[in-house]
């Protein structure tokens, strides 16, 4: 294993060659130097990784375009309810999440599947001590498309999230959400019948 990384070859050559583990084949050879002769080889395999995934995820991407061509607003509906199931309130409407395509999925589903008028969507951000404030507001305004002015609180949490939360959660709730919720929820009741 020393021999073939002193040539070159980077850890997923070894360990198809070899057999062993990654972890076996990284300990064995982590300190071994690549050898100047070699050195071109080996950093022309850098990325490798890299371009292997962008095109496993652009394969991916063509198969799930040539599946999904467009939603009717039954899978729309179905799609909504699924993402409420998963990230919603159970006592009170409220979703609740990081992901900016989910929240702007599911205010877009609001309003324009089940009807909700973005004046009656309150929105909350949930952000940590060391994120930045207003730059956490104007993306989630961005994002759901409702401006800074008709949120309705920023609330601060103790704690460091950069990286991890880069603009904190967004909390979607609607005026007077009881009957949303009995709906959504009766609606995840009927896909459990069917399903």
């Amino acid at each position: 294993m020393k021999e073939l990384r002193s040539k070159g070859w980077s850890l997923p050559e070894i360990h198809k060659k070899i057999g062993f583990g990654y972890g076996s084949v990284f300990r064995y050879v982590r300190d071994v130097q690549i050898s100047s002769e070699h050195i071109d080889t080996w950093r022309g395999k850098w990325g490798g990784s890299i371009k292997r995934k962008d095109g496993l995820e652009m394969i991916a991407y063509k198969k799930a375009k040539k599946e999904i061509k467009d939603l009717t607003k039954k899978e729309k509906l179905l799609f909504i309810t699924a993402l409420y199931w998963g990230e919603g309130g159970k006592r009170d409407f409220n979703f609740t999440n990081s992901d900016p395509e989910m929240i702007k999925i599911f205010v877009n589903g609001l309003e324009k599947i089940l009807k909700i008028n973005l004046d009656d969507i309150r929105v909350s951000i949930r952000i940590y001590e060391d994120l930045d404030r207003e730059k956490s507001l104007d993306y989630w305004s961005r994002i759901i498309g409702i401006p800074v002015g008709k949120f309705v609180s920023v609330n601060i949490l103790k704690g460091k999230k950069l990286g991890k939360l880069k603009y904190g959660l967004c909390r979607i709730r609607i005026k007077k959400g009881g009957n949303m919720l009995k709906y959504l929820l009766a609606l995840e009741k009927r896909v459990s019948e069917v399903y």
